[in-house]
């Protein structure tokens, strides 16, 4: 029953729409089971209704017509209740209600099963048979998971139909396809809220070199031109292909010498070049239709039940990456042209994919994987763009060159959106950029509360941008640069003097205020390309001071590209990221002061700058004052240690949800970490994103951190928060939520709190009343 459960899943997620998804489950379930009818609901948001969307075994004439309410029928049981329901004589029951027109009379046995995604109930799977029997356990248990499996793809096809609608007058030659389907108006697709703010734009796809799953539905640039372009990748490859067999031929067997003969005659395949370009022809651009055949090929392989076969669909994928490869090389920077107001989308955002559009142009960054607190997500808030992740049903390879909203508040993507909900968002943009205004007036203002008590805001840094955004908006100092960035947009480590460029721009500019230095922090959700870490839990597993501490070659280089860069300054601070023994801190400590000594003894005029931990893991949280004796500051990484704290992966999209930085439980760790660091005499401070709320700012300064550190574009509302309270008032929100047990009621009282002393601006915009 598992092949067969694998086989229908792999069958159906290749189904090129939600009519033929649907057709292909009721088709075969009903085979698989043995049963007479097999049916599926679907649940109209619209009507409030399930919907007869497909069935094998009833009447076909009923399908899309006869439809029950939420209350009605079993059908309308099995979505109230989301649990499968199981009846020997489905007309005995006292929720059943006759379809007239299906032609159900004959049947007795009953299965309906719930198909829920995401907590949402979008239909019902049912199974009848003529005989009055129950189903028996392993048959409802096989619904059970197939319904769990086919969910997902059920959802991805009814939100690809529903922005494919309009889709067909965008390609060439096809201008009155969208007249036979009315386009879909405001689509919303809900994914998390990663950089607060609202973007209005078009879309620019980021494509993954050579990745077919990736590449983007385009319009054609002429025929001919297509043609030519595909024609050309062919011969590139073939001429690749006999260049290597060639090459290798004293190496290898005949008959491995002979799979480059199979590759050839593949590329002379004429249902394959006809079948492209016969897509070419309609309008497709020539990586789209390679696309479409390359991945219909490889799904019709992988079908197959003999093993040799099924390996085919890998030469098959290798040679569609190969004819890609050129095509995107003649496409050349015409794939990335770029509107103004772009809205980039990627399946899943890197910090080098934000390079790919000029600033100027980028208004926000969608991302189908990933989560509000990814490093990309945290470069985002970093530069001020709208941001929207682990949108996992967004079809994002349909959307290039279309208008969507992108809603950073409550992490919503709109396509297609109406002249009606465009207005809307645009008071919203204009209601912001009137804030911004007001807060200028602060940049050269303390952030001192109103009965004077001081508060230094400090900034996270890490792009060359973010230096002079980051004293526009006053910023006293740097709570942390990250040093991964530089390295993250290489191809190979940055030797001792890149990085030393690197590192004195920041401190020159800050100059003479503290910049605070985190080292090299890979691992987990940041990885550089030319040193992977491959980990089943990446999170766990070798990050952070634990790749530099094993690898001392790249921690010296890095401290001594550091030293040097404050020659003459004096404003650096070295921070270590991730730490959880003592042990760990001690050899880090030496291997500064060997760096120390070996540049002094080399003529630089240096010395030691402050060394501090930062408190991002449970086990630094209980040594805090261990690790204050050893070092001279202690700060905390507010977001990986809610993260390890609640057990929540903040880069997965099922369970960002449960992502709280004012869940009570890590609140208590930071009061926790703030009283101990103090009762050593060290100062404490904290850079993450609880910092730049400026509720969450209110509470840390009352637990007494002493410098706040967040990303630039948040700093003048945390500013403001902080000069129109005074301290006495914070304390006393402080002891109001450590009496509460909820991260939400947290979240909303410290709202109506802001409200209530008058910042309400500072909170988040009243946003359009969407379904």
């Amino acid at each position: 029953m598992l092949s067969v459960l694998r086989k229908i899943v792999q069958e159906v997620s290749a189904a090129p729409d939600l009519e033929s998804v649907l057709d292909l489950i009721v088709r075969r379930i009903q085979r698989t089971m043995k049963t007479q009818v097999c049916s599926i609901f679907l649940f109209d948001p619209v009507q409030q209704r399930y919907v007869l969307r497909a069935t094998q075994g009833l009447n076909q004439d009923a399908v899309g017509k006869v439809s029950l309410s939420m209350t009605e029928g079993i059908v309308g049981q099995v979505g109230q209740r989301a649990e499968p329901i199981n009846l020997e004589d489905a007309a005995r029951h006292p929720a059943f209600h006759y379809l007239q027109a299906t032609g159900e009379e004959r049947y007795h046995a009953f299965l309906g099963v719930p198909i829920i995604h995401h907590r949402t109930v979008l239909g019902v799977l049912v199974v009848q048979q003529v005989e009055h029997r129950r189903f028996d356990e392993s048959e409802e248990a096989f619904m059970v998971t197939l319904s769990a499996q086919l969910a997902g793809i059920i959802a991805h096809a009814e939100a690809t139909g529903s922005v494919n609608m309009d889709t067909a007058e965008a390609v060439a030659g096809q201008a009155d396809a969208s007249e036979s389907v009315p386009a879909v108006h405001d689509k919303r697709f809900n994914g998390v809220a990663a950089a607060p703010g609202v973007a209005i734009g078009t879309v620019v796809i980021a494509t993954l070199t050579a990745e077919l799953e990736t590449v983007p539905d385009k319009p054609g640039r002429g025929v001919e031109r297509e043609r030519a372009d595909f024609h050309a990748a062919l011969e590139a490859v073939r001429d690749d292909l006999t260049t290597l067999g060639k090459s290798l031929a004293q190496r290898l067997k005949a008959e491995e010498q002979a799979l480059f003969d199979v590759y050839l005659r593949m590329l002379d395949d004429s249902a394959l070049r006809g079948e492209i370009e016969r897509r070419i022809e309609q309008g497709q651009w020539a990586q789209g239709a390679l696309r479409d055949v390359i991945l219909a090929q490889v799904q019709q392989f992988s079908r197959m039940e003999d093993a040799y076969l099924r390996e085919r669909a890998t030469d098959v994928r290798d040679l569609g990456r190969r004819i890609l490869g050129y095509l995107q090389e003649s496409a050349g920077p015409v794939q990335m042209e770029c509107p103004d107001n772009a809205i980039l989308i990627a399946d899943e955002l890197s910090p080098a994919m934000l390079g790919m559009v000029p600033e100027e142009k980028l208004a926000g960054l969608v991302a189908v994987s990933g989560s509000g607190n990814s490093h990309a997500a945290i470069m985002a808030r970093s530069i001020g763009i709208p941001t929207v992740m682990g949108v996992v049903d967004l079809p994002f390879t349909r959307l290039d060159g279309r208008k969507v909203i992108v809603d950073g508040y409550s992490g919503r993507i709109y396509v297609n959106p109406s002249e009606r909900l465009l207005e809307a968002f645009e008071r919203v943009i204009r209601d912001e950029q009137a804030v911004a205004a007001g807060l200028e007036e602060l940049r050269d203002l303390p952030a001192e509360t109103t009965d004077g008590y001081r508060m230094p805001l400090w900034v996270n840094t890490g792009l060359v941008a973010d230096v002079t955004r980051s004293l526009e908006r006053g910023a006293e100092g740097i709570g942390l640069y990250r040093t991964e960035i530089p390295f993250m947009i290489r191809d190979f480590f940055p030797s001792e003097q890149e990085q030393l460029q690197s590192y004195r721009s920041q401190l020159e500019a800050f100059a003479p205020r503290p910049v605070t230095m985190r080292t090299l922090d890979i691992g987990g959700d940041k990885a550089l390309p030319y040193f992977p870490i491959n980990e089943d839990n990446p999170f766990l597993g070798w990050r952070g001071i634990r790749v530099t501490l094993d690898h001392p070659e790249i921690f010296l280089v890095q401290v001594r590209a550091m030293l040097r860069a404050s020659e003459g300054l004096d404003n650096l601070r070295i921070m270590l990221p991730m730490v959880t023994s003592i042990h760990e801190v001690e050899e880090a400590l030496r291997q500064i002061d060997r760096a120390v000594a070996e540049l002094q003894d080399e003529g630089y005029d240096i010395k030691r700058p402050p060394v501090g931990v930062m408190v991002e893991v449970p086990a630094a949280v209980y040594q805090v004052r261990r690790f204050a004796r050893l070092v001279d500051f202690i700060s905390v990484g507010s977001n990986d240690l809610t993260q390890y704290i609640l057990a929540v992966d903040r880069n997965n999209p099922r369970v960002a949800g449960l992502y709280a930085a004012y869940h009570p439980a890590v609140l208590r760790a930071l009061q926790y970490i703030a009283r101990e660091t103090r009762r050593e005499g060290k100062p404490v401070s904290i850079c993450g994103e609880m910092a730049a709320d400026p509720g969450g700012a209110l509470l840390l300064m009352a637990m007494g951190y002493e410098v706040l550190s967040m990303n630039a574009n948040n700093l003048p509302r945390v500013k403001s928060a902080i000069r129109g309270v005074s301290l006495v008032r914070a304390q006393s929100l402080l002891s109001r939520v450590l009496r509460m047990g909820d991260a939400e009621e947290i979240h909303q009282y410290l709202r109506d709190a802001l409200k209530g002393l008058g910042l309400g601006q500072l909170t988040r915009p009243r946003l359009p009343n969407q379904l």
